[in-house]
């Protein structure tokens, strides 16, 4: 059986839980909190209380099986008390005793920055070690930020990620060194992890574990019909905004542009100091925060989805707006290789490159039509990807680890 944890849930967390659980493979799902509707108190919470919670939302099926670490987590939400790290290591703590205490998991499961005492307490009981990987790895990262801070300083404290003490830096290797098999969800974040490796033999930091790519998968579409294109172009930009996003680079593509298109910023800001992130926020229309549901008909409503990351380990957003027919200009550091045939369901630009996203979109925005045979194309595309084949392989993966 599996023990599977991870402090926060999401989508892939999500999928992840329904892969071992129809498979009947899932022992345990350990977490911070659990949430659902049914509530009693739930209407009578602030909505954006009720969206928060929304999404700590799991399967009736599994309760069952659910652990929960809420303190310092509910310190952290209501409070401030905490940081993500103290949760983080909070609920990897507890989930290493509870492996010391019990016999009969053959497989932990577990996150970047919350796998390191399950990973140790797994490695003492003989049970096997599969670590999900769903960023770039941590050197490959610094590199590119530290860079961008040089180029865009305004932008600098937005890099939230180069504020990560030693302490947390190491934890991160040593979860990678006592991994048996590393899960990522794109070649791109597979390619940081090869940087990082010596040509012959692992030192002590280093990982010598078998890595799989095991894509996410595509949301079904929330209407039948593609939207048409009319009037202003309708830009959306989806996911935290900041300077990892290559947010700069489409605020200024779209001041290129003029005013023959509309920019959509929808997530909330890294920081709340940078001087041209504020402007932009005032500039363009804004959406902090939206349900799952919510962000999808965002998606549909608009033309393109401008996604200029510079640093991701998939970026979802992709296949979520391809599957509402909603094509995307990316980069090479998210899925987009992976995923997008260029210039035919999407287009792959460099990084920090404002001039190439202008000229994509103007390109499309003089060319409805091809627009209108790119929306059609991605979501073909995204149909070729479903949430289902990625628990399959997710199931694959498993059993193969726990026959080894």
């Amino acid at each position: 059986m599996i023990l599977l944890s991870h402090p926060t849930g999401n989508e892939f967390v999500r999928q992840t839980l329904a892969a071992f659980d129809q498979a009947q493979l899932l022992g345990e799902f350990w977490t911070t909190l659990t949430w659902h509707g049914q509530n009693r108190i739930h209407r009578f919470l602030p909505k954006s209380l009720r969206q928060l919670l929304a999404r700590r939302s799991y399967p009736a099926s599994i309760r069952s099986r659910t652990h929960t670490v809420p303190l310092h987590e509910l310190g952290r939400l209501l409070a401030g008390a905490f940081d993500i790290d103290d949760v983080n290591v909070d609920l990897d703590r507890k989930v290493g005793a509870r492996l010391r205490s019990i016999d009969s998991f053959k497989l932990v499961y577990a996150y970047e920055d919350a796998a390191l005492e399950s990973f140790r307490a797994a490695r003492e009981s003989g049970i096997r070690r599969v670590y999900d990987l769903p960023i770039g790895y941590w050197r490959a990262a610094q590199r590119i930020f530290l860079e961008e801070a040089r180029r865009e300083p305004e932008w600098a404290s937005t890099l939230t990620g180069t504020r990560d003490s030693d302490e947390k830096l190491i934890r991160k290797d040593d979860e990678l060194r006592l991994a048996e098999r590393v899960i990522v969800a794109s070649t791109f974040t597979r390619k940081t992890l090869d940087a990082a490796r010596p040509p012959v033999a692992p030192s002590q930091n280093q990982s010598a574990a078998r890595i799989d790519i095991i894509p996410y998968g595509a949301p079904l579409s929330v209407a039948s019909e593609i939207r048409k294109p009319t009037g202003l172009l309708k830009i959306l930009f989806a996911g935290s905004l900041g300077q990892r996003k290559g947010l700069s680079y489409l605020v200024e593509a779209v001041g290129l542009l003029r005013d023959s298109v509309e920019l959509t910023l929808l997530g909330r800001k890294a920081a709340n100091d940078c001087r041209p992130l504020e402007a932009a926020v005032r500039q363009h229309r804004w959406i902090p925060t939206l349900h799952h549901a919510g962000v999808l008909r965002e998606m549909h409503e608009h033309d393109l989805l401008v996604f200029p990351s510079l640093f991701e380990g998939f970026g979802l957003v992709v296949l979520e707006a391809m599957a509402q027919g909603t094509p995307v200009i990316t980069t090479e550091h998210t899925c987009g290789p992976d995923i997008i045939e260029n210039c035919v369901d999407g287009f792959i630009v460099p990084i920090r490159s404002a001039q190439a996203i202008a000229e994509k979109i103007d390109m499309l925005n003089s060319d409805r039509t091809r627009l209108v045979s790119m929306k059609h194309a991605a979501r073909r595309k995204a149909e070729m990807h479903p949430w289902k084949t990625y628990r399959e392989r997710l199931v694959t993966m498993a059993q193969e680890v726990m026959a080894e």
